[in-house]
């Protein structure tokens, strides 16, 4: 082989290896731009998949104990003792009753005078009753207390030493159901010279016993 035939071979080869190199390079670009492509894929999909949801809070089943309702409060303080169960009375009873003054000087002792009987039992020493009444001077008939005008009857125990002499004294055997007028001395009522704003001297009352126990 003459020396140009190797010059012209060896040309061929560096040609062929330029070649070569040139399709690796391209095949390294192409490879290059496909994982690039396939990592934009991978980066698209993951930003388009959504986020995974908080858990939904849970809801009861019917089944679940809900939640206790709130302690009860204290309850109110126990009521006082009721008032006496109320015995059927005559209707007159339900009138507010005139009270005129006394006549024939001062009293000296005390006069109970049954103005309407009732059908009730007698009221016992001890007992609590309940009434209306009215009081007034015996002197001049006028009024100083009255049940009627605060519009409902008074309570109290009878022959217990908690009221007036009068009180206690006259109540004591009047049928549940009566209306009956006390005139009282002033010894039995709250005196000749009594304090705390007391009526003085003789008294008249006349007291509805609506009922006892």
């Amino acid at each position: 082989m003459s020396v140009q035939d190797k010059t012209a071979s060896k040309r061929r080869g560096q040609a062929l290896t330029g070649a070569l190199a040139g399709v690796a390079v391209i095949v390294v670009l192409v490879a290059v731009f496909i994982g690039i492509q396939v990592s934009d894929d991978d980066k698209t999909t993951s930003a388009a998949a959504p986020a995974a949801s908080a858990p939904a809070a849970e809801v009861p089943s019917e089944a679940a104990p809900q939640a206790s309702e709130p302690a009860p409060q204290a309850t109110e303080p126990a009521p006082q003792a009721s008032a006496p169960p109320q015995t059927a009375v005559d209707p007159a009873l339900k009138e507010k009753p005139v009270v005129k003054a006394g006549t024939g000087g001062r009293l000296t002792k005390l006069v109970v005078t049954p103005i309407i009987v009732g059908k009730g039992p007698a009221v016992v020493a001890g007992q609590t009753i309940q009434a209306n009444y009215i009081g007034v001077t015996y002197a001049d008939g006028k009024q100083f207390d009255s049940s009627w005008d605060r519009g409902e009857a008074a309570v109290f125990p009878v022959g217990a030493g908690q009221l007036i002499k009068g009180w206690d004294q006259g109540l004591v055997g009047v049928p549940v159901g009566s209306r009956v007028q006390l005139d009282i001395p002033a010894e039995l009522g709250y005196g000749e010279n009594p304090t705390g704003g007391q009526p003085a001297g003789d008294l008249r009352f006349v007291v509805d016993v609506l009922a006892a126990q």
